[in-house]
C-alpha cells in the first residue's frame, strides 16, 4: 500500500489528485469544529467532558460525523443523510419499476437516481437537523450534564430555523465536497470522507482507554487493544477479499467469417455480500426503542425494562437481539441487491452458461443456492465482528463506541482496499508498457 502512495506521487497528474484530496479532507476537518449560531459553545464543552466515555444513543451518529455532531457543528449531521438516502433509494430500485428501469438505462438513469439521492438526502438534513435542535434544546443530547439545558439560550422561532438551515447547508456542502474528491481527486469521495470521520476519532478513544487502564498505568490495556485491532484488521482484510468464483463459459459463434464468443469468465460472489449495511440497520433498529424511551416521560413499567434490556449493549438480550438482525439484514440485503434470475437471463441472452449447469431457471437456481451458502458465514462473521465492542465493555470497561468496533473497523478497511485498488488502477494505465511504447 505505501509503495502504491509512493508510486502516486511520483507521478504529476496522480500527485494533484492527492494534494486535492488532502485539501478537501482539511476544509471538511475544519468545517466539523465550527459552531452553529444560536449555540453556546462553552456549555457543549462541559457537556462534553462530562459526558466523556457515555454518548448514549448518539454515539454511532457521531461517530460517522467525526465527533461532530455532539459538538453541534455545521457539519453536524455529517455524511449520515447521504448513506441513510442511498440506502433507501438502493432499496426503492427493488420496488419501484419506474427507478429499477432508470437503474436499466445505463449513464444517463444512474444521473438522475443520483439527482434524486440528493433532493432526499436535504430533505433528510432537514428532518434530522430539526430533530437534533429539538434534542438539544431539551436537554436529552447529554442526559445527566447539569448544564445541557442551557446549550441553546435563545429558543425563538428565528434562531432556531437559523440552525437548522445551517446545518442542512453544511450537509449540502459534505455532499458537493464527496462529489468533488470522485471528480476530480482520487474517486470514491463519500467513502473516503467517512473513512476520515471514523478514523478522526480513534486517538482519542485509544487515549482514552489507556487513561482508564490501571495495569502499568494504562500501557498493557493500550497494548491489547492495539494488538487486538490489528487481529480485527488482518481477519476482515482476508474475509473481505474472499470469493467464490463461479465460472462461465460462453457460446463460440460464427458471424460471416470471423468467430466471436468463446472466452471462460467467473462470477465473483463475496463471502461478505452485503458489507457493512446489516450492521447498520441492525444498529439503527436497536436504538429506536432506546430513542422512544428517553425522550417519554414518567418511569412506566415498559420504559423501565427498555433501559434495563436494550439500551446497555453488555446484556444478553441486547447481544442475542444485534447478532439475529444482523444474520436477517445480511440474508435480505443480499437478496434485494443481487437478483440470480436476472444474472441467469443476461447470460442466457449472450450465450454464456455454466458447466454442467442448463441455462435459464437451473442456472438461477444454482446462484441462488450458492449464494445462500456463503451468505451464512459472511453474516456469522460479521455478528461475531459487530460483537466486539460489547467484549470491551466487559473486558476494558470501555465504552459502546470502542474505536476498533465492528462498524468502524469494517468501513475502515473496506475503504482502504477500495482506494489503494483505485490507485493501483489509475497507475496501471499509466504506466503500462505494450507493444507500443
Amino acid at each position: 500500500m505505501l509503495t502504491a502512495f509512493a508510486r502516486a506521487f511520483k507521478t504529476p497528474d496522480l500527485r494533484k489528485k492527492l494534494l486535492f484530496t488532502l485539501g478537501i479532507i482539511v476544509v471538511y476537518r475544519v468545517g466539523t469544529h465550527i459552531p452553529i449560531p444560536g449555540v453556546d459553545y462553552r456549555s457543549v464543552q462541559t457537556c462534553i467532558d462530562v459526558a466523556e466515555g457515555n454518548q448514549g444513543l448518539f454515539g454511532l451518529v457521531n461517530m460517522f460525523s467525526g465527533g461532530a455532531l455532539l459538538q453541534i457543528t455545521i457539519f453536524a449531521l455529517g455524511i449520515m443523510p447521504y448513506i441513510t438516502a442511498s440506502i433507501i433509494l438502493q432499496l426503492l430500485t427493488v420496488v419501484i419499476p419506474r427507478l429499477e428501469a432508470l437503474k436499466k438505462e445505463g449513464q444517463a438513469g444512474t444521473a438522475k437516481i443520483t439527482q434524486y439521492t440528493r433532493y432526499l438526502t436535504v430533505a433528510l438534513a432537514v428532518l434530522q437537523g430539526t430533530g437534533l435542535v429539538a434534542t438539544a434544546r431539551s436537554g436529552a443530547l447529554f442526559s445527566g450534564c447539569p448544564v445541557a439545558s442551557e446549550i441553546v439560550p435563545d429558543r425563538s422561532i428565528f434562531v432556531t430555523i437559523t440552525m437548522v438551515i445551517t446545518m442542512t447547508a453544511g450537509t449540502a456542502v459534505v455532499m458537493w465536497l464527496g462529489e468533488l474528491i470522485t471528480d476530480r481527486g482520487i474517486g470514491n469521495g463519500m467513502s473516503i470522507l467517512m473513512f476520515i470521520s471514523i478514523a478522526a476519532t480513534f486517538p482519542s478513544a485509544l487515549w482514552a482507554i489507556k487513561q482508564q487502564g490501571s495495569l502499568a498505568g494504562g500501557w498493557i490495556e493500550f497494548g491489547t487493544v492495539i494488538a487486538v485491532g490489528l487481529v480485527m484488521v488482518g481477519l476482515v482484510v482476508f474475509v473481505e477479499q474472499a470469493q467464490r468464483r463461479i465460472p462461465v463459459q460462453y457460446a463460440k459463434r460464427m458471424i460471416g467469417r470471423r468467430s466471436y464468443g468463446g472466452t471462460s469468465t467467473y462470477i465473483p460472489l463475496k463471502v461478505n455480500q452485503a458489507g457493512v449495511i446489516p450492521v447498520i440497520f441492525a444498529s439503527s433498529l436497536l436504538y429506536i426503542p432506546a430513542l422512544i424511551a428517553q425522550f417519554s416521560s414518567g418511569n412506566s413499567s415498559w420504559k423501565t425494562w427498555i433501559e434495563g434490556h436494550l439500551v446497555k449493549g453488555d446484556h444478553p438480550l441486547y447481544i442475542s437481539m444485534y447478532f439475529l438482525l444482523i444474520v436477517f439484514f445480511a440474508f435480505f440485503y443480499v437478496a434485494i441487491s443481487f437478483n440470480p434470475e436476472e444474472v441467469a437471463d443476461n447470460m442466457k441472452k449472450y450465450g454464456g452458461f455454466i458447466p454442467g449447469i442448463r441455462a435459464g431457471r437451473p442456472t438461477a437456481e444454482y446462484l441462488s443456492y450458492v449464494l445462500n451458502r456463503i451468505t451464512w458465514p459472511g453474516s456469522l462473521y460479521l455478528g461475531l465482528i459487530a460483537l466486539v465492542p460489547t467484549m470491551a465493555l466487559v473486558g476494558f470497561e470501555a465504552n459502546q463506541n470502542f474505536p476498533f468496533g465492528g462498524t468502524s473497523i469494517l468501513i475502515i478497511v473496506g475503504v482502504g482496499l477500495e482506494t489503494v485498488k483505485q490507485i493501483e488502477s489509475q497507475l496501471q494505465q499509466r504506466n503500462y508498457e505494450g507493444f507500443l511504447r
